[in-house]
């Protein structure tokens, strides 16, 4: 299925790129998601009147994502949990729970763009990304503590 994208899309292509991909993923994400058009004379024609706008478009929405990575990069979390040994939590720490303490302090993150490479399991500090744009990550820590008893 030939496309045109209408907007940046992580593993395919920028603005403007015609592009051949399968076509359910076409059908059931793209089109319906608004991210591409048909590849057509008529959609080209459209595209090609209105690229200036969708490229400014683009082009703001990295923009503000670079300012919300910004003030994301600044943040400083910490849990306490509680611990079998001191060090070795009973569960663990997933992306669930970061976007949950993100949005404690005041951050708008979907579970699905943390980057966790493994869920927390131990007391200390540990690090982890947040995707906030195909082109735009910021790296955040956070402190895992150990209840008192």
């Amino acid at each position: 299925m030939q496309l045109i994208l209408l907007e940046r899309v992580e593993g395919l292509g920028n603005v403007g790129d015609e592009v051949t991909v399968r076509p359910g993923y076409g059908r059931n994400y793209l089109l319906p998601q608004g991210k591409a058009a048909v590849a057509d004379a008529g959609n080209r024609k459209i595209f090609e009147r209105r690229r200036a706008l969708l490229e400014q478009k683009q082009q703001e929405v990295l923009n503000s994502a670079k300012a919300e990575a910004e003030k994301l990069e600044g943040q400083s979390l910490e849990v306490i949990r509680a611990t079998s040994d001191g060090k070795h939590l009973y569960g663990s720490v997933g992306a669930h729970e970061l976007s949950e303490l993100l949005g404690e302090n005041g951050f708008s993150v979907e579970r699905r763009n943390i980057l966790l490479d493994e869920p927390i399991k131990m007391v200390g500090e540990h690090s982890f990304r947040v995707r906030l744009h195909p082109d735009v990550t910021a790296e955040l820590s956070i402190k895992v503590t150990s209840e008192q008893h």
